[in-house]
């Protein structure tokens, strides 16, 4: 596919696609993309958003952290790792009375995808029972099921898609020529791996990354790329800007430049142009200028909270409060 962007064409590229997948880009025009003037990158980014959505819904997912911290992973931006002193505890994981609860919540505040997180390198056959059951507990009340636990098997898979689950979010973090300098414990493929054994299964991908890491525009490329070149590429695109914690390898990094992120939501926007993108963690300490710029460059879903949702919750109601005065309404979860 041509992309009428002058680049290089002798690019390394770690992950080769699909011959069946046509929107195949390359690391270089990606970065070509990257590298626009700012007005003529959200111009075209605009320009595919409205091709294929409508520029004043927004998507509201939730997340709650349903077994938090004690992961075994060492990933260097993570305070759930039992690798880093964050003052983080284990907890157990909560109970089918409790998610219903805030499954409850979040659909109340306008909500229509729930995603459930347990910091696990990957769930045993006990843990695996228990979300099986928080998966049905979400479906009976009429919402969207993500999770995000880790590595999956084949197996696993099947079992949570026979459960009723819709997404499964595993995200590939950076580009993989950076990975190993963001986590030891597992390496690029065993990510792609479980990405494999979710589109076996039948369940929709959720698969973004995190910017802010210290990685180079050409980092961030090489991340848009490797999600660009999935075949297909993922239904939905979490892009996360980095939260900077005390006492994780990554709690001094240098700010990012706000814009750059604004660009990197755009060329996700440009060569995902049917996805969902969303603006995940990060989000709550941008502000609204920022945000309302992300919207522009193309970003249609947002995680609406991310403790449990009940009436007068302030970051819910300041949600609320900037679609509104953009002219957003909430939309159908689906792309």
């Amino acid at each position: 596919m041509s992309h009428t962007i002058e680049a290089p064409v002798a690019v390394h590229r770690p992950l080769k696609p699909s011959p069946a997948n046509a929107e195949c880009w390359s690391v270089a025009e990606v970065q070509a993309l990257l590298d626009l003037p700012l007005a003529e990158l959200m111009y075209r980014a605009q320009t595919v958003h409205r091709e294929h959505h409508d520029p004043n819904q927004m998507e509201l997912a939730t997340l709650l952290s349903i077994k938090t911290g004690g992961c075994p992973e060492d990933c260097a931006y993570c305070p759930q790792s039992v690798h880093h002193e964050t003052g983080v505890t284990a907890s157990k994981m909560m109970s089918s009375t409790e998610v219903r609860t805030a499954v409850q919540g979040a659909k109340s505040a306008g909500a229509s995808r729930f995603c459930m997180g347990a910091a696990w390198r990957a769930p045993n056959e006990r843990d695996l029972a228990k979300v099986e059951e928080l998966v049905r507990v979400v479906k009976s009340e009429g919402l969207e099921a993500c999770c995000t636990l880790g590595m999956l098997t084949s197996e696993q898979a099947k079992r949570l898609k026979d459960a009723g689950l819709d997404y499964y979010n595993h995200n590939l973090d950076t580009a993989p020529e950076l990975y190993g300098d963001i986590i030891s414990t597992r390496d690029y493929q065993d990510r792609l791996d479980t990405l494999a054994h979710v589109r076996a299964a039948g369940i929709r991908v959720c698969c973004g990354g995190i910017v802010g890491m210290g990685e180079s525009r050409a980092g961030r490329a090489g991340l848009i790329a490797q999600l660009a070149n999935l075949d297909p590429y993922p239904e939905s695109v979490p892009i996360n800007h980095l939260v900077k914690v005390p006492g994780t390898p990554l709690a001094d990094q240098p700010d990012l430049d706000p814009l750059e992120f604004v660009r990197t939501v755009a060329v996700a926007r440009i060569t995902m142009p049917k996805a969902k993108v969303r603006l995940s963690a990060g989000r709550r300490q941008m502000d609204e200028s920022i945000q309302v710029l992300c919207f522009l460059a193309g970003a249609n879903s947002i995680f609406y909270g991310d403790k449990l949702l009940v009436t007068g919750n302030a970051d819910v109601e300041a949600d609320q409060n900037l679609l509104s005065r953009m002219g957003m309404r909430s939309g159908d979860a689906h792309a």
